[in-house]
């Protein structure tokens, strides 16, 4: 199977982040977002959906996010093109070649 994205698919620059969690002295904690890398990437659309969370409709949308490997992408992470947000959910090795990589992601309250 050949990887379905070409070089020329990567136009979106997007900033991909790790969590810096640190104790906030009462038993929790406090999370900022470090910046692991910029990187180019292609954003494929795959689903929306709205549901009525808290009184309010909250709409949830998932997408396909490819890079060139990194080795460094956990699903604990996320990635920022602009304002908008993506939780990461996985990072698959593409036909375990190490020269893409395929992130399903999930942005939230669209």
């Amino acid at each position: 199977m050949k990887a379905p994205v070409k070089a020329g698919d990567l136009r979106h620059r997007i900033v991909i982040e790790t969590p810096d969690r640190t104790s906030d002295g009462a038993g929790g904690s406090t999370t900022e977002w470090q910046t692991v890398a910029e990187v180019w990437a292609a954003i494929w659309s795959r689903t929306v959906r709205e549901d009525f969370v808290l009184d309010r409709m909250a709409g949830t949308a998932t997408h396909d996010i490819w890079i060139r490997y990194r080795a460094d992408v956990k699903p604990d992470m996320r990635i920022r093109f602009g304002t908008r947000v993506f939780d990461i959910l996985g990072a698959i090795d593409v036909e375990d070649r190490g020269a893409w990589l395929k992130c399903p992601v999930e942005e939230r309250d669209l």
